[in-house]
């Protein structure tokens, strides 16, 4: 079956899904209201969503991407990624950012789409959630920023 991506209004967005990449619903609340949000269908079942902030000037950041457990592993991350790459690249962005843990899969996931570390964050999740995260038995502590830029690409 084919992946149909589509843009949803960010009010609609699947919180349950979008809790899977960051456990606050406060956060995920507070950056919704003036996000784009998009999510990709096998069928009728909504199986990814991701979440896009404008920042001005060209440049948005990825605030949360997410892939329903059953349907992990099979490449619909990487298809939702990569869309909504095209997307902005497409409508004129200059740049995409992201902000991730500085370790584990997600880091290599991003670079394989062409981003590149930009920035570190010390002690982000420690400081901007109230329990601890932890990802393969190891506490999230700095946060790595991110960014594809779109300069000197094909349109």
């Amino acid at each position: 079956m084919t992946l149909h991506i589509q843009e949803i209004p960010a009010p609609e967005a699947p919180m349950a899904l979008l809790l899977l990449a960051d456990p606050s619903e406060d956060k995920i609340r507070a950056y919704l209201p003036g996000s784009r949000c998009f999510v990709a269908s096998n069928g009728a079942e909504m199986v990814a969503a991701c979440v896009v902030q404008p920042l001005g000037g060209g440049i948005h950041e990825l605030m949360s991407i997410a892939v329903s457990p059953a349907h992990q592993k099979q490449g619909h991350g990487a298809a939702l990624l990569q869309w909504v790459i095209d997307f902005f690249r497409n409508a004129g962005a200059h740049q995409l950012e992201v902000g991730t843990g500085s370790f584990g899969y997600q880091l290599a996931f991003y670079q394989r789409h062409g981003f590149r570390v930009s920035g570190i964050e010390r002690d982000f999740f420690v400081n901007n959630y109230p329990a601890p995260i932890f990802e393969d038995g190891i506490q999230l502590l700095d946060m790595l920023r991110l960014t594809l830029s779109y300069t000197g690409q094909a349109r």
